[in-house]
């Protein structure tokens, strides 16, 4: 505890008044919190200005009912005139205290000296060394050792001390004056040691809550921490069982489709093949070539369905990543918001294969381009490069779309976001989690305005590693349909 706090004790003098407040801080535990109400927020001066506030009321009241109602009415107004200079400082005192300030804190030492005066005249004009005044000694010295540390509550004492002492020289002397003087200097001793002590154990026990209830504090706020990360791996691990779910049920979904329409596919075939043996004209036979080339169409976009939903194999294989690309844009042709839109590819040359699980990287860029797709309005482009930077394989998807506006940059990665009417909220996280897990890559927004969004993954290998810098290759238009099929 400092010293620079003031001791308020029962009656105090309103003389000398400074005009310096300072605000109570001598104990201001370490790393304290703002939350109301803590334990942290704890300051023991003011605690202890609550406790001087109401025992200077206490002495006031007390004093006019000692002066007015019980004395022997000699100097009665003296004793109300001194009483009511103490009352306009607990008036004072007590509207700092309500304020959160103490008053006077910066002159404990003054005050002590005002209050040793105060308690002596108080003393002289009533009954002299045997006036019940001379207790308010008593309550002096428990504020100021409750205020203060030891050294200034005894400096308190000696002020008293020599206080009590000048009003008994203020008579003769006689045995029983001495003795009176002796036993008043061993009781306020004693009164000293003690609420120094005690004050001592409170402030050491003070000091030991702050302190158990910061580790408190920080355990709790280990344990949330912890139940938020567990929350969010549960959210996660639900969120992949979802999107697992999904491709087992479109996996069934295709199955069937493949079942039931490649059957009589395949009937439709062998009669165009039978008519196309018999003795035609030319014009019939050219029709009937154009209606079998579009079944062998119909028959590989659904062999390419039944590819894409089959399982994932979790075997790795050395993909070329540019032939990996092109599967997902085999698939992203049949979705409806393709129309009307271009895709540009821009290959770096001589790129090294990566050892993947090549369904899943299918999985992650086909998800980007039908990202792109939803972004882009009819008549946009959509530009997907390949390049190598500082030892990495960089593949950049970008839309001319909309962007993605600031608040929602930051979310979009999390399970269950989506800024879609129509979206699940599942498709970037399921591709994060595949290229930071599988691959040990990364997937970034690498930039968003108001002219478009590019998303970009960044894989490596040692081959990778090795290779200087590669460049995007020349922009090239989109294959035809049939190319891509």
């Amino acid at each position: 505890m400092s010293a620079g706090n003031s001791p308020v004790p029962a009656i105090m003098p309103p003389a000398v008044i400074p005009t310096g407040v300072i605000p109570t801080s001598s104990f201001t535990p370490p790393n304290r919190t703002d939350s109301p109400g803590s334990m942290d927020d704890f300051n023991w001066d003011l605690a202890a200005e609550s406790i001087t506030v109401r025992i200077r009321w206490f002495g006031v009241l007390v004093g006019f009912v000692l002066v007015n109602f019980v004395g022997n009415g000699h100097n009665q107004l003296i004793l109300n005139a001194i009483l009511t200079l103490g009352a306009i400082y607990a008036i004072i005192d007590t509207w700092y205290s309500l304020r959160g300030l103490v008053f006077l804190d910066a002159a404990p030492l003054l005050i002590s000296g005002m209050e040793a005066v105060f308690i002596g005249l108080l003393c002289y004009f009533d009954e002299g060394q045997v006036s019940p005044f001379r207790f308010y000694y008593f309550l002096s010295l428990l504020v100021c050792a409750l205020r203060h540390p030891a050294w200034m509550t005894y400096l308190s004492l000696f002020l008293h001390t020599a206080s009590y002492a000048a009003l008994t020289f203020s008579a003769p002397l006689n045995n029983q004056r001495t003795a009176a003087l002796v036993f008043m200097f061993v009781l306020m001793s004693w009164v000293t040691w003690a609420t120094v002590s005690l004050s001592d154990l409170l402030k050491r026990a003070g000091r030991r809550l702050v302190m158990l209830n910061q580790v408190l504090r920080q355990n709790q706020g280990q344990l949330e921490q912890r139940i938020s990360e567990r929350t969010r791996q549960l959210q996660e691990s639900q969120a992949m069982l979802v999107q697992h779910e999904k491709q087992a049920a479109f996996g069934l979904l295709a199955a069937g489709i493949a079942h039931e329409v490649g059957n009589p596919l395949a009937a439709i075939s062998s009669l165009v093949q039978m008519l196309n043996r018999r003795d035609i004209d030319n014009h019939t036979r050219e029709k009937l070539h154009l209606v079998d080339d579009q079944l062998r169409r119909i028959q590989r976009t659904l062999r390419e369905l039944v590819d894409f939903s089959r399982p994932a194999t979790n075997i790795e294989t050395n993909c070329d990543i540019h032939e990996v690309l092109g599967a997902a844009l085999s698939i992203a042709k049949y979705y409806k918001r393709k129309k009307g839109k271009r895709i540009i590819t821009a290959f770096a040359e001589g790129v090294p294969r990566v050892r993947a699980l090549r369904d899943q990287l299918v999985q992650v860029f086909l998800n980007l381009v039908l990202n792109a797709l939803d972004a882009t309005e009819e008549g946009g482009h959509i530009r997907i490069s390949t390049s190598i930077e500082k030892g990495w394989l960089r593949i950049d998807i970008r839309d001319d779309g909309h962007g993605i506006d600031d608040t929602s940059r930051a979310r979009i990665f999390q399970p269950y976001f989506t800024t879609k009417s129509t979206g699940t909220g599942l498709g970037l996280f399921v591709c994060r989690n595949i290229i930071e897990q599988q691959f040990q890559g990364r997937i970034e927004l690498t930039q968003s305005t108001s002219q478009g969004s590019t998303f970009t993954v960044f894989l490596t290998n040692e081959t990778i590693k090795q290779i200087g810098e590669l460049p995007p290759g020349t922009d090239q238009g989109e294959p035809p349909m049939e190319e891509l099929a």
